[in-house]
């Protein structure tokens, strides 16, 4: 079986000359940045905010325990049924009990990100649980075949014309069709979904400790169709996602919006804090939360890796990163990928070994620059890096070589008294496998630059 570093590089070489997938991930990518911009303007001081929201976060997961036992307590006065799941098999079991239960044959899914992290789709799909995405881009993928390509936009590396031949294809709807229209199209085909699902299965931006409820921001509507009328709610959240209290929300969503779209605010926010009361003509009957672990204690335990918990899954680290731009995200083959992937899948799967990814960075430092909560995602992937080093087996063979190495370097004399040809020769050979096949080889010139100094060839 190939490892995953060799699958990652040799996909990487084949994806950035694809030129198709480039011009669609930077026109897409492009929109983003002009909205983000004009976003930024309207923040009289996004800078403070920023620092704002990153002395909360990183205070909440100072103090994750607490906070999360007294959203337990909060959320169950409310007559929601609160669960632990330590890992996707538990979660999985806890989730079917529930469609067992209440006999679900569908389910509709809205803002679940997390969901992918369990093998929703597949796991439940096998047992003869229809699911059906509602979020427009997941909706696209998982029609497709495919999974999400970007953790907020899904479908980010799909043109107009791609989804408009996936339409035809699929439903026979014009190759022509504009962006409104397929998406007048989906939300036609999705209303008789809503309306015939038991459940519905959404994540959460936020947990609220404080009021017991969970904050559900989107665009399309679809997210309260999710809730509204399924008989069932569940909600699938890791345990990071907690925030004091609704007070916090004034911060968080205008600055969720703005690095994940670059809106003012996003069209639909909710807090949801329980089951509809009999008051209430919309709404489940029956609210479960089920609070993910799944290796998020192990990033917990990280003395500095654990910064990366205050992430709220904007997306923006992925949109500035020049690498991710450059191979995509099925590159990673990973839930969570770019920056913020690279920086926790190496800790929330430790046995799959993707320690790879933080080594797949120039470390530019863009990430950080537009991080809401200001993680210091560079640093983390160095942390990451050093700690793949050190864990990893030592080579007496590798050790000599670097040894080796590094003593011709510290030294040039040694490298001039090589024969130009055969310096010729070693250049060519170790860069044609850095390179790769698609790019030209420099040549390297006859005489070295501390000849061409001593001769005044190069000015002083």
């Amino acid at each position: 079986m190939i490892s995953k570093t060799k699958k990652f590089l040799s996909d990487s070489e084949r994806i950035v000359f694809d030129r198709k997938h480039r011009n669609t991930i930077r026109f897409n990518i492009s929109k983003y940045q002009v909205s983000v911009e004009a976003g930024k303007k309207r923040f009289s001081a996004l800078e403070d905010a920023k620092s704002r929201a990153a002395v909360v976060k990183r205070y909440v997961v100072e103090h994750l325990s607490s906070y999360l036992e007294e959203f337990e307590e909060r959320a169950t006065a409310n007559g929601i049924e609160v669960l632990w799941a330590e890992d996707e098999d538990e979660a999985i079991m806890h989730i079917k009990n529930v469609i067992v239960s209440e006999k679900i044959k569908k389910v509709v899914k809205s803002k679940s990100m997390t969901s992918e992290e369990i093998a929703f789709n597949e796991v439940f799909g096998d047992l003869g649980v229809e699911c059906v995405e509602t979020d427009l881009g997941e909706f696209i993928v998982q029609n497709a075949g495919e999974k999400p390509y970007h953790i907020l936009t899904p479908a980010m590396h799909k043109s107009r014309g791609d989804v408009a031949q996936l339409f035809n294809r699929l439903f026979g709807t014009s190759t022509e069709a504009t962006a409104s229209e397929m998406t007048s199209f989906v939300k036609g085909v999705l209303r008789s979904q809503f309306e015939s699902a038991e459940m519905g299965l959404t994540g959460a931006n936020f947990l609220l400790a404080r009021e017991g409820a969970i904050a559900l921001t989107e665009n399309e509507g679809n997210g309260l169709f999710s809730v509204s009328y399924p008989r069932v709610h569940v909600v699938l959240a890791g345990i990071e996602k907690i925030l004091p209290s609704v007070e916090y929300l004034d911060l968080f969503w205008p600055l969720l919006a703005l690095h994940g779209t670059g809106q003012r605010l996003t069209a639909y926010n909710s807090v949801i804090s329980g089951p509809a009361n009999e008051s209430e003509l919309n709404g489940p009957q029956r609210m479960v939360i089920v609070l993910l672990d799944n290796g998020r204690t192990n990033l917990y335990q990280k003395k500095y890796q654990s910064e990366s918990l205050a992430c709220i899954r904007c997306g923006a680290c992925l949109n500035a990163c020049p690498v991710y731009k450059n191979v995509g995200g099925y590159t990673y083959n990973a839930v969570y990928s770019g920056p913020i992937g690279s920086v926790i899948m190496p800790h929330l799967k430790p046995n799959d070994d993707y320690s790879h990814l933080s080594f797949a960075s120039s470390l530019c430092g863009a990430c950080y620059d537009v991080c809401p909560v200001k993680i210091n995602l560079p640093e983390l992937l160095l942390r990451n890096r050093r700690d793949t080093v050190e864990g990893a087996k030592k080579y007496v063979g590798s050790s000599l070589l670097m040894k080796s190495l590094s003593a011709v370097l510290k030294n040039p004399r040694y490298i001039s008294h090589i024969n130009f040809k055969i310096q010729s020769f070693l250049f060519s050979l170790f860069m044609k496998k850095g390179f790769g096949k698609q790019r030209d080889v420099p040549t390297i010139d006859k005489s070295s630059f501390q000849s061409q100094w001593k001769n005044h060839q190069i000015k002083h």
